[in-house]
């Protein structure tokens, strides 16, 4: 499993990082409204086409017609919600294989090493394994065309390596110890993104699912997961939603289903025409509706999360742990234009099983709502659970009478601050700079079969990053043009080391490596293995 310019793109990351569209699934056709909205909306469309003739006949320059329309509509929503978006029709394709969970393509996840498209992994049974491509190859060309030391970004990779399946295109690789290129011809073909990162047992009883989005692959992969985890013994899990932001209802409802007895509510929505009313229920017999459950958010938890976390919390079904999530309420449509662009458009709003919109305030200022979390940051809530604001009119009662609040994201169980112990300037610069990756990369390459043949479990407890190491990493930071800082480098060596570990394993045991190492720094993921007990006392309340 893997982690990884137009006037519009402030709308587009709505729906790739922050709170995707829910409900996705109802159509466009049911669209319609009364005689007299018919009539006003004709009077404001003959205007605006009125408007667009005036200037494309007489207006001293020439102009674009469709950019003008672009721009008009952008401008319109901008007075809606923040999660109704317009997406221009060449960006569509990649928004919806965002959430469909699979692309086209050769196969591989890269990164960007100064100015050059390094082989980070060739995915598992894709096209670029089959041709023979390895971890550590760099990019030179594609299909002739020089893509290094041209300042490509990762827009430019997607462009030009992406395709339909059955398309061709020529890698030109540079590798270590070949004494020149080499031209792969590799034929494009569907490559799966998987939104389950990682599937564990912490110990012999505790299993781990971690879940990045929610696309149309993502209950059927959860479900895999859980029946690994409960072929080996789980007899307690905790979910991790921290970061995830969301995407399509129907797979958080599944997934909901899956830990709920009986026919519960899940989730309801209501919205200005009574069509678009609709209550979800549970009702599939799960696998695991009885164990002790877990479920871990941040502010980061978004839109198909929060509907899984507010329903467990609700129904008093499990311990939700962490920290307020991100407090998206609305429920968009899909319609698709004739042009090829799609409008998606906030239709409802939804609801927790005991009456709560979670859904934050917003006004005209985009960058106001999304910039809500440097207000958490400013107003301690980061750090300090007292400084979460709730409001008492917005008081909700679980199914077994716990108090639960409404209006801006789900409030945890139990709250776990934000860790800053070890945090650097330095340290984040070795993140942005990709120094900390392009040197596991490197290691864990050359020393591939030792790693291999030592197992992840005595790699976990026995291998050390070693100074010699860590000069190494200052080494390559320092081509990266990141300058050395003794002090903040001691101060964050003991997060360094472990950051430097799970990235190395990462490249021997892919995600299963990398969580259980990097998780020893998640410290919502620590303090969640000591609160089984009070999962259990909710559950048995």
């Amino acid at each position: 499993m893997n982690i990884q310019n137009t006037k519009y793109q402030i709308r587009l990351p709505l729906l790739l990082a922050v709170a995707t569209a829910a409900g996705i699934f109802i159509g466009a056709n049911v669209i319609g409204g009364s005689q007299n909205e018919t009539v006003n909306s004709r009077k404001s469309a003959f205007k605006f086409r009125e408007i667009l003739n005036y200037i494309d006949k007489n207006y001293v320059d020439e102009v674009d017609q469709n950019e003008l329309v672009e721009d008009a509509i952008v401008s319109m929503l901008k007075d809606l919600d923040p999660h109704t978006v317009y997406i221009p029709a060449e960006e569509q394709e990649l928004s919806h294989s965002q959430l469909q969970g699979n692309f086209e393509g050769i196969g591989i996840e890269y990164n960007i090493f100064r100015d050059t498209i390094y082989v980070v992994s060739p995915l598992s049974g894709g096209p670029s394994e089959a041709v023979g491509l390895l971890t550590g190859d760099k990019i030179i060309k594609v299909d002739e065309e020089l893509v290094a030391g041209i300042g490509i970004r990762n827009r430019g990779v997607l462009d030009r390596l992406r395709g339909p399946k059955g398309s061709k295109v020529t890698v030109t690789i540079l590798r270590k110890n070949a004494e020149e290129l080499l031209d792969f011809e590799i034929t494009r073909d569907k490559i799966p993104q998987f939104s389950v990162d990682a599937d564990y047992m912490i110990n012999e009883d505790v299993g781990y699912i971690k879940v990045n989005r929610f696309t149309a692959t993502t209950y059927d992969e959860f479900k895999l997961a859980l029946d690994r985890l409960l072929d080996q013994g789980m007899q307690k899990l905790v979910l991790d939603l921290t970061g995830n932001p969301g995407g399509y209802m129907d797979r958080a409802i599944r997934m909901a289903d899956e830990f709920l007895a009986g026919e519960p509510m899940i989730v309801f929505t209501k919205g200005k025409e009574f069509r678009y009313n609709q209550e979800h229920r549970a009702g599939e017999r799960g696998d695991f509706e009885n164990q002790p459950l877990i479920v871990l958010i941040d502010e980061g938890s978004a839109s198909a999360s929060e509907i899984v976390s507010g329903a467990i919390q609700d129904n008093d079904r499990g311990l939700i742990v962490g920290r307020r999530s991100f407090g998206k309420g609305l429920v968009q449509m899909p319609i698709e234009l004739s042009d090829g662009s799609e409008l998606r458009l906030t239709i409802s709003r939804y609801y927790t099983p005991s009456g709560r919109s979670i859904q934050k305030s917003y006004g005209d200022n985009l960058e106001d709502y999304y910039g809500d979390i440097y207000g958490r940051y400013e107003s301690g809530e980061m750090y300090n659970a007292d400084s979460i604001a709730v409001v008492d009119s917005l008081k909700f009662m679980t199914s077994k009478g716990r108090v639960v609040y409404g209006g801006g994201g789900i409030v945890p169980d139990f709250y776990v601050p934000l860790d800053t112990v070890g945090n650097s300037s330095y340290l984040n610069k070795l993140f942005t700079s990709n120094s900390i990756r392009e040197y596991a990369l490197k290691y864990s390459e050359e020393h591939k079969d030792e790693l291999t043949s030592m197992g992840f479990d005595a790699y976990f407890h026995t291998f050390d990053v070693t100074s010699a190491m860590l000069e190494d990493l200052v080494q390559i930071a320092k081509t990266n043009k990141i300058a050395f800082h003794t002090k903040q480098f001691r101060h964050s060596k003991e997060l360094i080391k472990i950051y430097v570990k799970a990235q190395i394993a990462r490249g021997i045991w892919n995600n299963n490596g990398f969580y259980p190492i990097w998780n020893q720094t998640n410290e919502i993921y620590l303090q969640a293995l000591g609160l089984f007990a009070e999962a259990e006392e909710i559950q048995s309340m």
